[in-house]
């Protein structure tokens, strides 16, 4: 619900806005196209967000023991790393759900849907497009992913040394819980702006007009129409959701694998993957 929202607020147009901000946007559809207008493209994220964070977790670990060496630097690289891979899936995925969420707008039951799904919405724009179709903004995909994900686990190592996350320490779930959403939020600041530009850029073309030549052209004409605030057009729904979000994932990544390794091996708690490091401090 919440990227159905960010979408929404990056995209629209400021010669005729649709929304003045979040709770208007959230008003607004449910009141033009009922409650089940905010989940739409749901299935797409859905299909691949188990696979994609296997992916993450299991990449940024098997890197940091690759790296041998458990340092901020490290952690930033091996989760940087973990971040480039998973684009691969993470575009198309995105892609499909740009398109969904944005097909209908305003329309109580859409009167022209082009894509009944998420898989028939890839499997058009393949056959329109090609495999360029479907990796439609893989650039900035990587620009954004990159980066982020090596301040994402670098942020949980740092918050967790920090605050002092000990296996017996009866607020280590709390702890956990706030190193996790802290986590999310820095991740998506440090990279947000370039989201704005991917969003833009897979939306480009519905309706059979393509408004921006690439990636730079896309940034010179958003900057020159709207200012700067058009790279922050949608940040509050993003960050009220990335804290429980990934909160709840750290969190629960964390206590599984202190699970299934055992208190014993555990001398203090770290990033998930970097847990299998317990002698690296």
């Amino acid at each position: 619900m919440e990227s159905y929202l960010r979408v929404r607020l990056q995209v629209q147009s400021v010669s005729n806005p649709k929304y003045r901000g979040t709770i208007h946007c959230f008003q607004s559809i449910i009141k033009q196209e009922s409650t089940l207008g905010l989940y739409k493209g749901v299935g797409s994220p859905m299909m691949g967000l188990t696979f994609i964070n296997a992916l993450v977790f299991g990449v940024q670990g098997n890197t940091i023991r690759y790296l041998s060496k458990d340092t901020p630097l490290n952690q930033f690289l091996a989760g940087a790393a973990a971040g480039s891979i998973q684009c691969v899936i993470c575009c198309p995925m995105e892609l499909a759900k740009t398109r969904l969420q944005l097909q209908g707008t305003g329309e109580y039951k859409s009167k022209s849907k082009n894509y009944k799904n998420s898989l028939d919405c890839l499997v058009k724009i393949y056959r329109k497009e090609g495999l360029r179709g479907i990796n439609r903004g893989m650039v900035t995909t990587f620009l954004r992913e990159t980066p982020s994900f090596g301040f994402y686990f670098l942020t949980y190592d740092y918050l967790t040394r920090y605050i002092g996350c000990e296996i017996n320490d009866k607020f280590i779930i709390p702890k956990l819980l706030f190193a996790g959403g802290m986590s999310g939020i820095v991740s998506w600041l440090s990279t947000y702006p370039i989201d704005v530009i991917k969003s833009r850029l897979q939306a480009d073309g519905i309706g059979g007009v393509n408004h921006y030549n690439g990636i730079m052209d896309c940034v010179r004409k958003s900057y020159k129409e709207e200012g700067w605030r058009v790279f922050s057009r949608g940040l509050t729904s993003t960050l009220l959701r990335a804290f429980p979000v990934n909160a709840a994932t750290f969190a629960t990544v964390t206590m599984f694998l202190m699970y299934m390794r055992g208190e014993n091996d555990l001398p203090e708690c770290e990033a998930g993957p970097a847990i299998q490091q317990p002698n690296s401090m």
